[in-house]
């Protein structure tokens, strides 16, 4: 027997190497010359003026921690104004703030489900709403990827008496969209609750950047509950449960990762009403962050997508990665998702479109990407 306890992490390193997996850390400067089609944001408001200030003022009001969990000290007059506002804008009764968008998805699915009923998640749900199925203790059942058919044969198939259906609204590996109306009848056929996590909708989609659940007119739905983060379109950092307010009051006595974690720094809380208050000012930049996944689209070779998420599969995980690589080198920062992100065999270069791409910028993708692309296709085994 091994006296190393971990001996056996130098075995899984050394077979993600070999399958060309291994993650590394690579911290970015300040400022770069680099052209960005790898981070969330999406309507390129993390360094507006505007924004930063918002941050700042937060920070010069209440300091740079919350010092607590929201139900003792770290709830702020600024947290409340953000929850009213946020919920306001997607056309929801009330919201309520947690640390992250993951926090929000394990509060929310674990307060609403438990032990005795019933959870019905996407194939393709986020990671963090299948962590929550894990914890939630309830049975769970996954459904074929955007089939709300099979939603519906296995809510008619329960026995428990609470169901919960989970679902991204777009999804984050091929940005593609949710039947969410078709969902949502399904779930209130069968007295089920529909949660929809609109982290990549928020901004992007719907009049304004609603989002999807507002564009469908399915805002205000008292069986219907919106997760959200502030990372993407809001350009800040925390997560948000959008809901009815007997949701909310719910959350707020059952929610774990509510109760017991440190509340949001003001400076995120700050950042994000700031750039809410931007796109209110600015409903064209949700249309121009379409408009720009188009552009993307076209330059790749690839169907224009219906969200900001354009997914150009290379399927070997090294030749994506040496894709990935290779636009770097060149001046252009992309997403790389392989395994076990993304299915065996459908490794991808995974771009983002942002509102204030310019048309010079445009030009250096397409020449990047046209070099880039035509070698890791024809590296790509027949």
């Amino acid at each position: 027997m091994t006296t190393d306890p971990l001996s056996w992490l130098d075995e899984r390193a050394a077979a993600r190497v070999a399958a060309g997996l291994r993650r590394e850390l690579r911290p970015r400067a300040p400022q770069t010359p680099s052209i960005d089609l790898a981070s969330n944001d999406y309507l390129g408001l993390v360094r507006h003026p505007a924004v930063v200030d918002g941050a700042i003022e937060a920070v010069r009001r209440w300091g740079t921690g919350s010092t607590g969990s929201r139900l003792v000290t770290g709830t702020t007059a600024e947290h409340e104004l953000l929850e009213t506002e946020l919920a306001e804008f997607v056309g929801a009764e009330a919201g309520l703030v947690f640390s992250s968008g993951y926090t929000a998805n394990l509060g929310v699915v674990t307060a609403l489900a438990g032990r005795g009923s019933l959870v019905v998640s996407d194939a393709g749900s986020h990671a963090s709403l299948v962590d929550a199925c894990r914890l939630s203790r309830a049975r769970v059942e996954i459904a074929p990827h955007c089939d709300a058919a099979a939603v519906d044969r296995l809510l008619a198939q329960r026995t428990e008496e609470r169901a919960v259906v989970l679902t991204d609204s777009v999804f984050s590996a091929d940005g593609d969209l949710a039947p969410l109306a078709e969902l949502h009848r399904v779930a209130r056929a069968h007295g089920a609750v529909l949660v929809v996590d609109e982290a990549h909708g928020l901004g992007v989609r719907g009049a304004g950047g609603r989002g999807l659940v507002h564009e469908l007119g399915l805002a205000g739905a008292p069986d219907l509950v919106i997760t959200a983060t502030l990372s993407k379109s809001l350009a800040a950092q925390g997560g948000v449960v959008l809901s009815s307010a007997r949701v909310r009051a719910h959350l707020i006595d059952a929610a774990r990762t509510f109760i017991f974690d440190t509340g949001l720094a003001p400076a995120a809380v700050g950042a994000a009403r700031a750039a809410l208050r931007l796109l209110r000012g600015e409903p064209e930049l949700a249309a121009r962050v379409l408009d720009r996944a188009a552009d993307i689209a076209g330059i790749a070779g690839v169907p224009a997508p219906d969200s900001a998420v354009v997914s150009v599969v290379l399927g070997s995980a090294q030749v994506a990665f040496d894709a990935a690589q290779a636009c770097r080198a060149r001046g252009l920062d992309v997403g790389c998702f392989r395994p076990p992100t993304v299915a065996e065999g459908t490794s991808r270069l995974r771009l983002t479109a942002r509102a204030d791409l310019t048309a010079a910028e445009l030009d250096t993708i397409a020449t990047v990407l046209g070099e880039v692309l035509a070698e890791a296709r024809g590296a790509v085994p027949a």
